[in-house]
């Protein structure tokens, strides 16, 4: 991952594409420093995904805080950034696979009500591995829960 976005920040600046170049600059920052931070001085794959994934959703925080300030261009740009993080990660579950591994996830869980939410929660974002929002699966849980 790391080779790859080296890769493309190179292209973008034989290209002259200032907001590309910084966008992966501060990505490539990140993963480099997380990776400092790691035993052994290298990042597992997970690890990679998991810098990648807080930087997008830092960027989509941003930009919703931006826009509530009325400053729709600083929010454009925390989006586009957000999206650029976003091409280097796996595709999101979609909502028909996300719901049969949240229904699956509670049943292997033993939650039978919402008070069982943080059992039902761990299996969950264990079965998803990063490829939907937490936001999402707690929604999914939370309504399945009710349901039982």
């Amino acid at each position: 991952m790391l080779e790859r976005i080296k890769d493309d920040m190179q292209a973008a600046m034989r290209a002259g594409d200032r907001e590309r170049v910084g966008a992966l600059r501060l990505v490539l920052s990140e993963l480099q420093k997380a990776a400092k931070e790691a035993s052994g001085g290298a990042l597992s794959g997970e690890g990679e995904l998991a810098v990648l994934r807080r930087e997008r959703k830092r960027r989509l925080e941003a930009a919703g805080a931006y826009r509530e300030a009325g400053q729709a261009e600083r929010a454009g740009g925390e989006e586009a950034e957000a999206e650029l993080i976003g091409s280097y990660l796996p595709a999101d579950l979609s909502d028909e696979e996300l719901r049969a591994l949240v229904e699956q996830a509670v049943r292997d869980s033993g939650a039978s009500s919402v008070k069982d939410m943080g059992a039902a929660m761990r299996t969950a974002m264990a079965a998803v591995d990063g490829r939907a929002d937490g936001k999402r699966v707690s929604e999914l849980v939370r309504a399945a829960l009710a349901d039982a």
